[in-house]
């Protein structure tokens, strides 16, 4: 018995052998299936008999002779065809299944956007798809074969190496900018195509490279936009030189005139040469005085505010006391505010000593916020000017019991050639620009300037600076001031963004307002005690 089993094993390994060389024979190789070894196998043993079965019955039909070799031929192509049935099914089926997933790979290789290009480690381009692959030129539709670098502009081929050298040694993904040739456009005239390839490493276990995915983009119409951006900035660097020459000759063909006419009026207005021969005569001549002054005082702030814009106004600090800055002030426009029939006082924190600025620029500060004080604040007003230390900052704050600005105004106040209309602001002279160059000097020294008004109420500014002159800028960073001279029109979208911000803060700023009228008043009344 037990021989009779060894005899039956050796006969399963014999036939099982025999396939896995028959299936190797056909291309299986090592990996041979367990499933189809078992099939041939049960084929083998289900065919034996039938070698002995088949001829028998064919006999009793015809000859031994025809009989035995045609019923063992019958055996044998049953056996092959059932053979090929198993082997034949079970390898189409798992065809099938796994063709719809290359197609799937497929379809979406090429529904990404741009040109897809699958390339070796080496740079050489295996394959290719991409949705805008037919509109690319004619070198890109079927580059297979061909290096990365084969197919960009000479002169960028040097960045294309670049990026895959940056690949290998290590980098996940990297972009570089390339030209690709095609023929020339006759619409456009553009003899190369713009595009960005952005290269993606794909490694394997060890962590090499083994193959590079890139995606290649068309990107004229950027290319055509940092253009347009290039040329805009050179025309604004060119406007703005000539406004800069501009302003420098106008200063001059307009200074040296003034000058000639202020000192003769001058001397006419003091009679150096004669009487005048009447009145009319005398105010003439002090009108003349009068508007040279402005005019003059005009083309100065408008050089101040284009040197403050072109980043070359030069500040000067140094220490001095701000009290005799602020009591020269008062000294200086005291006179105008009394024949106005305005009160000027001036308050200093008691022991206010020295601070570090240029005492130049804050003193034309002082001027231009209390002369519009003045301006604007009707007889029997009162006009205040307030300095004091609070830490480490120097606050100034100039009141006044005048006219007012309306809520909506109050944004405009501060660009240059922007007055509040009204019937009361438009009865005095002004162009708007003293408040605009206030701000720039103040934005020079680190310091920062606020204005809280309200109609028939008055109206306070604000303006706090580091004290020990740590917050004065520098020529670069003086230019990064966002300081428009000339000024631009805004839009009306940005005005009525303006309004609806005045809104809001309106309620907020009325407390603010009535304080300061209090305080005013309170500092008026000690004044006239």
């Amino acid at each position: 018995m037990r021989v009779l089993s060894n005899i039956g094993l050796r006969v399963v390994a014999s036939v099982d052998h025999t396939a896995v060389r028959w299936l190797r024979h056909l291309g299986e190789g090592d990996g041979a299936r367990a499933g189809e070894v078992l099939a041939l196998r049960c084929l083998a043993f289900a065919a034996l008999p039938c070698f002995v079965v088949v001829p028998l019955l064919l006999v009793t039909v015809m000859t031994p002779s025809l009989a035995l070799p045609l019923g063992v031929a019958i055996v044998l192509s049953f056996f092959l065809a059932l053979a090929t049935a198993v082997i034949a099914l079970p390898r189409s089926r798992s065809a099938a299944e796994t063709g719809p997933v290359h197609d799937m790979e497929q379809i979406m290789f090429d529904a990404c956007p741009g040109l897809l290009l699958y390339a070796d480690a080496s740079g050489r381009i295996q394959r290719v798809g991409g949705r805008e692959r037919s509109l690319m030129p004619a070198l890109l539709v079927e580059p297979v074969g061909l290096n990365l670098s084969d197919i960009v502009h000479v002169s960028d081929r040097i960045g294309v190496v670049q990026a895959l050298d940056a690949l290998r040694l290590g980098g996940d993904s990297v972009q570089v900018d390339a030209r690709i040739e095609r023929p020339v456009d006759p619409q456009n005239g553009r003899q190369f195509l713009s595009s960005r390839l952005d290269m993606t490493a794909m490694r394997g276990p060890a962590g090499d490279l083994c193959a590079v995915f890139v995606q290649l983009r068309d990107v004229s119409e950027e290319m055509m936009l940092h253009e347009e951006i290039r040329l805009g900035a050179e025309e604004v660097r060119s406007a703005h030189e000539a406004k800069s020459r501009f302003l420098a000759a106008v200063s001059h063909e307009l200074r040296t005139p003034l000058n000639a006419i202020l000192g003769f009026s001058d001397v006419l207005q003091g009679e150096y040469f004669g009487t005048l021969a009447n009145d009319r005569q005398r105010e003439y001549v002090g009108l003349i005085r009068q508007s040279g002054a402005h005019l003059l005082s005009v083309v100065n702030t408008m050089l101040d505010m284009s040197k403050i814009e072109a980043g070359r106004y030069e500040l000067l600090t140094e220490p001095f006391a701000i009290g005799d800055a602020v009591e020269a002030c008062r000294a200086m426009l005291d006179l105008q505010a009394r024949e106005k029939g305005v009160t000027l006082t001036a308050r200093i924190q008691r022991g206010l000593g020295e601070i570090t600025a240029d005492r130049r620029a804050l003193q034309q500060v002082l001027i231009n916020l209390v002369g519009n004080a003045i301006k604007f604040t009707e007889a029997s007003g009162v006009v205040s000017v307030d300095a004091a230390l609070v830490g480490t900052d120097l606050v100034l704050t100039v009141s006044d019991t005048g006219v007012g600005i309306a809520a909506d105004k109050l944004s405009q106040i501060g660009q240059p050639f922007v007055q509040v209309q009204d019937h009361y602001t438009r009865a005095h002279e002004g162009t708007g620009l003293g408040l605009s160059l206030v701000k720039g000097l103040v934005a020079l020294h680190g310091g920062t300037f606020a204005m809280a008004s309200h109609p028939g109420v008055g109206t306070v500014v604000t303006i706090v600076l580091p004290a020990d002159g740590s917050g004065v800028l520098c020529a670069e960073d003086a230019a990064e001031i966002p300081f428009e001279f000339p000024p631009r029109l805004t839009s009306a979208v940005e005005n009525q963004r303006l309004l609806a911000h005045d809104k809001i803060v309106r309620v907020e700023t009325e407390q603010t307002y009535i304080q300061a009228q209090d305080f005013a008043d309170e500092r008026a009344e000690a004044k006239i005690a």
